[in-house]
């Protein structure tokens, strides 16, 4: 019974947002990407490039936080933890390096295109994880 509440309450109340919000982060990313590699990848590969990865984490992370189970439970920390690292790095890379941004990505400048949530969304996707943990079948 323990197993049940405890999945069912990740994927409620505050967890329905979360879930939203990554799920419009995950087809927002992928279409900007899309858009990017398939009309102007020559301009600018490695913005391009990272924002199609960072669709792809977005894509996983919303899998993860929907599907049941310790094995997506860890797929989910794992994404969003890589999604935070990858925030961080492209952020301060695209403020010291910014010619190696001079197309935006979805995570340069720590997210500022998407109102810096890409920056706020796995810091608060973590703490979910950590707050309702999934509970393994006896």
């Amino acid at each position: 019974m323990t197993d049940i509440a405890a999945t069912t309450s990740r994927r409620s109340g505050a967890g329905r947002i979360l879930i939203a919000v990554y799920l419009v982060l995950a087809l927002a990313a992928t279409g900007r990407s899309f858009y990017q590699l398939v009309s102007k990848f020559d301009q600018a590969p490695l913005a391009y490039s990272l924002s199609a990865l960072a669709a792809v984490v977005y894509v996983f992370a919303t899998i993860a936080l929907i599907a049941r189970g310790p094995v997506w439970f860890r797929i989910a920390q794992l994404t969003i933890g890589f999604e935070l690292a990858g925030v961080i790095v492209v952020g301060v890379l695209s403020l010291v390096m910014p010619s190696l941004f001079a197309h935006p990505t979805v995570w340069s400048y720590f997210g500022m295109g998407y109102l810096f949530i890409p920056l706020v969304m796995p810091i608060l996707g973590l703490i979910w994880l950590r707050r309702h943990p999934e509970t393994r079948a006896a």
